[in-house]
This record gives C-alpha cells, structure tokens and sequence, in this order.
C-alpha cells in the first residue's frame, strides 16, 4: 500500500518502467504462499532509526537500517545494515569501487525501489525490476539469525529469519554483496 500521507504529492507512485510498484499486502502474501512465517506489528509511521528505538522492545535480533545511495554516473546501491552501524559514505564508496556516494533522491527512490523515505527495507530490492540497484548487506546482520525490516510499509515491522529472507530475494533473481566494514 502506497501511503500518501508522508509522500510527496508530486512523485507519482511507479516504477522506472511504469508498473505499480509491489505493495505490503502483495509482499505479505507471496510470504505467506511460500510458507514464510513471519510476526507483523502494525504501529506508527517510522521514519528513523531513532522512531524505532523509542516503541519497540529490546530484542537480540538484527535491527537494520537502509540507505538508498548513488554515485556521479548514476549507478545505484541499496545499503542493508545493522541500525547501530556507523557510516563513513566515503570509506564505504571506496569499497564498492564506488567513487563518491550521495544520497538518492526521493524520486528515484520511487522509481527504482517503490518506496517512500522511511519505508525502504531489503524488500524494497523486490521492485529494481530493472536490475540496476545493487543490493550490499552489512556483514554485522549476518550474525543474527531473524531480522526486523518494514515490509515495503514504514507503518509495519515484520521479524523474519534472516535466511528465509534471503532465499525469498535470491529466488526472485536479487542476490546481494557483504559489506565487511562500513
């Protein structure tokens, strides 16, 4: 579901090849089809990492955060990790062989991952359906077995097993690279 209320009204829902991006209802039940389980709680309108923090209780699981960036030639990278990682844009850009991050802009963020700020996830990979972004998770979260992630919806959380997670993405042709440092 597209949630209007905390969308720019002039970034018009789609994808860079104009189909309606995959909604949380669609997400929740492809999951569900394929026998995933996972626990959903519906809350607030999170934005940060720091809205997060202050409604949920303490878990030992992998809390993420997600950072849609690009570089000067517009070549796109979905950055997964853990949410109390520190991050150097320009140490992680060297990495990625990258040359200089910047954030991406709130419409390319619709058109490429089908979210608004707030609400990108490791599902949000599920609407590149050009393959142009690539998706790097933060060595740290590959430590914890369940994660917590928005499933396309900053007003819902869902914990699922970090393998089922990445099976599910793998299965529909979004594989991903670790991140070993930030």
């Amino acid at each position: 579901m597209f949630d209007s209320n905390n969308a720019d009204p002039a970034i018009k829902p789609l994808l860079i090849n104009g189909s309606q991006p995959l909604s949380s209802d669609e997400l929740l039940k492809s999951l569900d089809q394929e026998g995933i389980h996972c626990d959903v709680v519906h809350h607030e309108s999170l934005r940060t990492v720091e809205d997060a923090k202050a409604i949920r209780p303490k878990t030992d699981y992998g809390h993420t955060k997600n950072l849609f960036v690009r570089n000067k030639k517009g070549k796109m990278w979905l950055l997964t990790l853990h949410e109390d990682r520190s991050v150097d844009l320009k140490h992680t850009a060297m990495q990625l062989e990258a040359g200089r991050f910047s954030f991406a802009s709130e419409e390319r963020l619709m058109k490429y991952l089908g979210v608004i700020p707030g609400a990108v996830s490791a599902f949000s990979i599920l609407n590149d359906v050009t393959g142009q972004v690539n998706f790097v998770i933060d060595n740290v979260l590959m430590f914890h077995p369940k994660w917590h992630i928005h499933p396309l919806d900053n007003r819902m959380t869902v914990t699922i097993e970090r393998k089922a997670l990445l099976d599910f993405l793998k299965k529909r042709g979004h594989g991903f690279e670790l991140l070993p440092d930030c």
